[in-house]
């Protein structure tokens, strides 16, 4: 980023103003929670704003207090964003008494840059596996490090009513946190909970509902271990699952799909249980586990115990880990 000096001079009002316009993958990633936790770090005024070409700030307060806010927001920025320009042009002080984060503004030509969906962090992670949590087992737990993005937006700019979460009314628990500049789901436009969000449901194929919530996990991993074919809703689209060991399974999979030898991708749950079939150097560990979760192609051990028309006369294997 370029260096921008805001210097007070003689005859210069003491409060300058500052406009920045940042364009890029700015959104879906906490970057205006970020903005705003920093302007009221700096005690500065303002406001920032989505917009249909990415994020607009303005920002006022004294300029060596703006020098510093331009500094720690390249420096200091949300992990996931990803900056294409930032633009800063130096105004008149326009009197702003406080910081907030405005409604976005879908004017203008779409040209922001859309994240894909984020893997699940470990801070959610830690929160579905501990029974204290309101969040326990619940499988769409996100904050604004991770979850869906691309797989739920339907028009810019990234705001909860141009998604598919604008059917699910947050609780008052979301709305606390969602509303709690201290809380790591502030703005996090998915937020949901098992009080407000989507909630788990098995369907069999005359559409009847054989199980809600935890049990529809059970139920679908047993039909999984016996030899059953299960279409699972994720983010992007459905997933079919069949138990790896099984041919019989992979087979009948193979002959529903029309995909004679293409090979299928493996899911593991842990790296651990991947390394017992695969050779996983640490490159190809830190890419499996990395917030983008892609497939990874590793060298299959001979003695792996995945069938063998998974990926037919292959010598390797893809696999990922759940996202």
């Amino acid at each position: 980023m370029r260096e921008l000096r805001v210097r007070a001079s003689t005859g210069r009002p003491p409060v300058q103003r500052l406009r920045v316009t940042i364009r890029g993958a700015v959104q879906g990633v906490g970057f205006r929670p970020f903005v705003y936790r920093l302007a009221t770090d700096l005690g500065l005024v303002g406001w920032v704003s989505n917009t249909a070409q990415g994020l607009f700030i303005e920002v006022e307060g004294a300029p060596a207090h703006l020098e510093e806010f331009l500094r720690r927001l390249d420096q200091e920025r949300p992990p996931r964003a990803a900056l294409t320009s930032l633009e800063t042009v130096l105004l008149e002080a326009a009197g702003f008494s406080t910081f907030e984060i405005r409604a976005s503004d879908a004017n203008g030509a779409k040209t922001t840059l859309m994240l894909p969906d984020i893997a699940t962090c470990p801070d959610c992670l830690r929160e579905m596996f501990d029974p204290a949590d309101r969040r326990y087992l619940y499988p769409f737990t996100n904050c604004t490090n991770c979850g869906p993005r691309f797989s739920i937006i339907e028009a810019l700019p990234y705001d909860r009513p141009n998604t598919t979460m604008r059917h699910f009314d947050m609780c008052a628990d979301c709305r606390a946190e969602y509303e709690n500049p201290l809380d790591r789901r502030f703005h996090a436009q998915p937020i949901a909970c098992p009080r407000c969000g989507p909630r788990l449901a098995l369907w069999d194929r005359a559409a009847t509902v054989l199980a809600t919530d935890d049990e529809v996990l059970r139920q679908a991993a047993d039909a999984i271990r016996e030899g059953a074919i299960v279409a699972v809703k994720g983010l992007g689209g459905f997933q079919l699952l069949v138990d790896a060991r099984n041919g019989d399974a992979v087979q009948e999979l193979r002959r529903r799909k029309h995909r004679e030898e293409k090979p299928f991708a493996l899911m593991y749950p842990a790296l651990t249980l991947a390394a017992e079939h695969c050779e996983v150097s640490a490159a190809e560990a830190e890419l499996l586990t990395s917030p983008e979760a892609p497939i990874v192609l590793l060298r299959r051990r001979s003695d792996a115990a995945v069938a063998a028309v998974v990926a037919p006369r292959n010598p390797y294997l893809g696999v990922m880990v759940p996202y």
